[in-house]
């Protein structure tokens, strides 16, 4: 059978739950795909279990990393060993749900789009040492309800809001035509890479199925649980002026719009909680600095009280 979809799995340190994130691929009810699984340079056992997934089944390609590059890296690593129509993301503590790449290959496949997005939900611990998926987010929702075929996002633009790699999958040559590629050695790597898809797509679709369950690790090592951190806050908010500044370069105005309005009612609460108590002054500078930049792009917009608190609080500082 010719692979139709190459789905790029790098992980660090993630052996605790690399075989769920791998099983997931095996339990697809599509089953042309390949999968490359970058192992970036990790010091616990998820070497290992790429290597061991690799001997059982020849659909798993692996590549190991000699010094730890980052996530971004490690995808660009095997984007460029892709050599199927079709390519998606996943990263290795998260799961795919059964039919994610039957619907998203499916759609591109039918309606000729550069790619196609689907709803996404977090694995949250339970109180009996697992994790239960949630519900999806209003956010998510509405950059991917209803659905939508060959969509632009002129006429979409709260597709905006759905920045992360691995709920799509794509046309392996919108990468190789627009150049594209992840920032390496930074976090939050995915903001600026999914708006430049949506600006150099010529058109793509939407479903409101949900395709992946993104883990927050009860270990707290997920880079979202580490926003408190002046570099991690720094790397965030330069991929938030980045995903502006390309809609901004491609006239995407009304979707600018969309993601200044999300950012400020999602993205900004939480940061000014950590910022309230923060030991270091340079947290609430810059987080000050961002939003008093972000507040002027918001054009009169109307936030309900407690983001409106929380932004009037983060322009003083």
């Amino acid at each position: 059978m010719t692979a139709a979809v190459t789905v790029i799995v790098p992980g660090y340190d993630v052996a605790a739950y690399a075989a769920e994130a791998l099983d997931s691929l095996r339990a697809q009810t599509r089953t042309d795909w390949v999968a490359v699984l970058v192992d970036d340079a990790s010091t616990d056992r998820t070497g290992a279990l790429f290597d061991a997934a690799a001997a059982d089944d020849d659909r798993f390609q692996v590549v190991h990393h000699s010094d730890r590059r980052g996530l971004g890296a490690a995808r660009n690593t095997a984007l460029d060993l892709v050599r199927t129509p079709f390519v998606g993301f996943l990263d290795a503590d998260d799961r795919l749900t059964p039919r994610a790449l039957e619907r998203l290959v499916g759609t591109v496949s039918d309606s000729g789009s550069d790619f196609a997005l689907g709803a996404y939900v977090r694995l949250r611990p339970d109180t009996a040492g697992g994790y239960e998926a949630g519900s999806v987010q209003p956010w998510v929702a509405a950059a991917t309800q209803p659905a939508r075929v060959g969509t632009t996002l002129a006429q979409h633009p709260d597709a905006s809001g759905n920045i992360v790699a691995w709920s799509k999958v794509s046309r392996t040559d919108l990468w190789r035509r627009g150049g594209l590629r992840f920032p390496e050695g930074k976090a939050y790597e995915d903001q600026i890479v999914a708006q430049q898809m949506y600006t150099r797509a010529r058109a793509f679709d939407v479903i409101p199925d949900v395709v992946v369950e993104w883990r927050e690790r009860a270990d707290g090592s997920s880079i979202t649980q580490h926003k408190g951190e002046l570099p991690v806050l720094r790397d965030y908010l330069e991929a938030l002026t980045g995903g502006l500044s390309v809609l901004d370069a491609a006239g995407q105005t009304r979707a600018a719009a969309a993601r200044v309005r999300l950012i400020l009612s999602m993205d900004l609460p939480p940061l000014v909680d950590i910022a309230r108590d923060h030991p270091e002054d340079a947290y609430r500078r810059e987080l000050g600095s961002f939003t008093r930049t972000l507040w002027d792009r918001a054009d009169g917009l109307v936030l309900p009280q407690p983001v409106a608190t929380a932004v009037a609080a983060a322009r003083l500082w």
